[in-house]
């Protein structure tokens, strides 16, 4: 089920608030492109700067456009277990699918807090659950062990791994095995992330080439490389404009660029330079994405 092109989705804003009309219009195009799966409020969704209030409404309102279609992955990850385990509670309510939990930021917990976190949410809430390391963001990183360790709990059934480590699917593979779900968190590294025995990549750059997203993981799954090489090639300026600042200021620019959502963001996510402006939209040109 949790496979291919998987969309870190961006949350539309106009005027400081949540812009829902605008953001069920965009799971809906994203549907409609081909996305395999939709994950609503992680960090491209500004969830550190949504309300609970906020964040619960954005996951039921993906899970109302998508039910049926598509499978949700909804971000409910916390630096407190507590709330992370609320937020989890809210979204199987919802409808969500699985849920993508992040390792705790700020705290710096060691190994056998990571796996006391993710065990206490799992034990809380029977829903499938994906761990989101990501030492750039968290500072912590979760070892091959424990996460080996975690995996032996039902409901722990994947990572969504943005260590830029590509070795690491394959140590993660040899210790869990085949069965166990490997999404790349980073764009640039998604080919050579499913080569190693990855199942897909939870994207950013497919907030605005979801066709181009989906058409390479269709051609990976058909073995047709010389379309993987031709779409991986393509794609890879647009994936570094995508993080030439802070995301997800980039890429709700290019967003904007298309009239898919504004490009407001959230203090301290702030518009981005001029400069930056430009990349973009030479990123987008040269994908084949503005005229």
């Amino acid at each position: 089920m949790f496979k291919g092109s998987c969309v870190a989705l961006i949350t539309p804003f106009r005027d400081g608030a949540v812009d829902e009309r605008a953001f069920q219009d965009f799971v809906a195009w994203q549907i409609d492109q081909g996305t395999d799966v939709l994950v609503p409020c992680g960090t491209t969704g500004e969830s550190p700067t949504l309300s609970h209030e906020e964040h619960n409404r954005v996951v039921a309102l993906c899970v109302e456009v998508a039910r049926g279609k598509v499978p949700v992955m909804a971000g409910t990850g916390s630096n407190s277990t507590a709330e992370a385990i609320a937020l989890t509670r809210h979204a199987k309510k919802a409808g969500a699918d699985a849920v993508l939990i992040v390792t705790p930021y700020y705290n710096k917990p060691t190994q056998e807090g990571l796996y006391q976190h993710f065990k206490a949410i799992h034990d809380a809430v029977d829903i499938p659950i994906f761990i989101y390391n990501i030492p750039p963001r968290s500072v912590i990183d979760m070892s091959v062990a424990t996460m080996a360790r975690l995996a032996k709990l039902p409901n722990i059934v994947g990572v969504k791994d943005a260590t830029m480590d590509l070795a690491r699917p394959l140590r993660t593979r040899l210790a869990i095995g085949p069965d166990f779900c490997q999404l790349s968190g980073e764009d640039i590294t998604t080919v050579a992330y499913l080569a190693q025995g990855g199942h897909g990549c939870i994207s950013v750059t497919a907030n605005v080439a979801p066709a181009l997203c989906a058409e390479l993981h269709d051609a990976w799954q058909r073995r047709d490389l010389a379309t993987v090489s031709r779409i991986n090639e393509r794609l890879a300026p647009l994936h570094d404009a995508m993080f030439c600042e802070a995301s997800p200021g980039p890429v709700k620019y290019a967003a904007s660029l298309i009239g898919r959502a504004s490009a407001e963001t959230r203090l301290p996510i702030c518009e981005i330079a001029a400069e930056s402006k430009e990349r973009v939209a030479a990123a987008m040109r040269g994908a084949g994405l503005l005229n």
